[in-house]
């Protein structure tokens, strides 16, 4: 998915007859884009650092490759200290096998050249992730012929209840603006425990991860404000687009950010597809 720095400036008023271009605000310096999540799955663990770029800019994503950048536990001081990969396009700890563990609090620092990023969060205990199953369904009302997956569990907890599922199909992920698929207790949370069904019609031979992330408020805003974003056509009844709002905050620097720090459980599920008859 593309990166975008928006700034918007003020548009004359104009007739309903008059064709109108929005004037888009440029970039005047680097402007970094982070994405960084600490959990306590290791393998989920990076942060990726890549430049803004302009609305209608289409070359390539520059990526940071020299910034320092280390996780604080808030409460032992205990400092995990990362390295950037080449392979993964990203920082990763120096100790992979480094993770947060539920109840402590941790802290983000990046170091890139005069400027310093922080950010914080809370890992907060997982909900319960019993099953998944299938079963075929014809079509149905906006639902199309196919196999539909019911996640089933438990949420117990009466706050801080913001979440995220993603879904990964066949090792591939399901990344469109249609998958951000985020929950909170708005509406109750029971329904998890009858089987949430999945948006998606799977074919036989499919093979489905589901991955489970509970959020801190912060993140799952985030989250919730690119989806509006991706969301945002132009027109006429649309609001004004702009960039989610970031939990970074410049400690040191003149420098502008853009991204999210999120720490988080993980729960994953697998299942397979074998077939109507099984």
């Amino acid at each position: 998915m593309k990166r975008i720095y928006i700034i918007l400036l003020a548009v004359a008023s104009f007739s309903c007859q008059e064709e109108v271009n929005l004037p888009l605000g440029t970039i005047d310096s680097d402007v970094p884009i982070i994405e960084a999540i600490w959990s306590d799955r290791p393998f989920y663990n990076e942060v990726k650092i890549t430049l803004a770029q302009n609305y209608f800019d289409n070359t390539e994503i520059n990526v940071v490759k020299d910034a320092q950048v280390y996780i604080i536990n808030t409460r032992s001081k205990e400092v995990v200290p990362f390295r950037y990969n080449q392979g993964n396009l990203s920082y990763i700890p120096v100790e992979t096998t480094k993770k947060a563990e539920i109840g402590e609090s941790y802290q983000l620092f990046i170091q890139w050249k005069d400027n310093q990023f922080t950010s914080s969060g809370e890992m907060l205990a997982p909900p319960v992730l019993d099953s998944l199953t299938y079963n075929y369904e014809k079509e149905r009302l906006f639902r199309d012929e196919g196999y539909y997956i019911k996640v089933y569990g438990k949420i117990p907890y009466q706050e801080n209840n913001y979440y995220r599922i993603r879904v990964i199909e066949n090792d591939t992920l399901k990344n469109d603006r249609d998958d951000y698929l985020l929950f909170d207790d708005t509406f109750g949370l029971t329904f998890f425990e009858n089987g949430l069904e999945l948006n998606y019609d799977f074919a036989e031979g499919d093979k489905v991860r589901l991955e489970l992330y509970r959020l801190n408020k912060e993140p799952y805003n985030y989250f919730t404000q690119l989806v509006s974003l991706l969301y945002n056509d132009g027109g006429l009844f649309s609001p004004p687009p702009q960039n989610p709002d970031t939990n970074i905050k410049v400690s040191s620097g003149s420098s502008d950010v853009l991204g999210y720090f999120s720490v988080t459980s993980i729960l994953t599920e697998s299942v397979a597809i074998v077939g109507k008859d099984d």
